[in-house]
């Protein structure tokens, strides 16, 4: 596929998930998008720069750039965590000189940032309402970050085979073998932003929350 329809599909991607941030009437504040913008560049670092690249010639790399997009949306919400990591992943991969793998990256990021958000704060309510109970706390505070990068487990190998089949030509044998070892760097790097992004968590939330730069919460 011509470089010129990978950009035009980039930019409907973003265009879609520019709607489903209206449609879920998330509303930018200043600090928002100042965190959102903090949170995107620590991506694009733990990515473009703390990462075990192209794993066995498949172009899947072992990072810690998804932890930012889970730790933005458990802080804010998951419209925010989503574009956090959706734009510091994809630029890193535009800078790289992959817009191909920049689309995808795009959507893959935005989807865990939503799940992580619609379970922490829809599900566990996390900043709503008090959890009195340690281990409770930090099991609702892990489940949450975890069923983002979770999900992701799922849609970045199989948004991958499409990516790697339909934009990049690949013979399905080929793709097949990706997909399957795609798929557990993607576990790999899901466990480890896991656990980071619980604790960025447990040591960032009272701090911001103290410093009144968290959303107005009602615990």
């Amino acid at each position: 596929m011509s470089n010129g329809l990978l950009w035009l599909l980039f930019f409907l991607v973003v265009a879609l998930t520019a709607l489903v941030a209206v449609l879920c009437k998330t509303r930018f504040t200043v600090q928002k998008i100042t965190m959102i913008g903090i949170m995107a560049a620590l991506s694009f670092i733990a990515y473009s720069f703390f990462r075990i690249p192209n794993v066995l010639g498949t172009g899947s790399s072992f990072h810690l750039g998804n932890t930012f997009t889970a730790l933005t949306a458990l802080l804010l919400d998951g419209v925010s965590g989503g574009l956090a990591g959706a734009i510091g992943l994809a630029l890193a991969d535009i800078i790289a000189g992959d817009p191909g793998y920049a689309v995808t990256t795009f959507l893959l990021k935005f989807i865990i940032g939503v799940v992580c958000g619609a379970v922490a704060h829809r599900g566990f309510r996390l900043g709503t309402r008090r959890i009195e109970k340690r281990w409770q706390y930090l099991l609702a505070v892990t489940v949450s970050a975890f069923s983002g990068l979770l999900v992701n487990v799922v849609t970045d190998p199989l948004l991958g085979y499409f990516r790697n089949r339909f934009l990049f030509g690949q013979p399905a044998e080929i793709a097949d073998v990706f997909v399957k070892v795609a798929g557990g760097v993607t576990f790999v790097n899901s466990v480890l932003s896991t656990v980071c992004a619980v604790l960025l968590y447990l040591v960032l939330a009272p701090a911001l929350r103290k410093a009144r730069l968290l959303p107005e919460e009602k615990i």
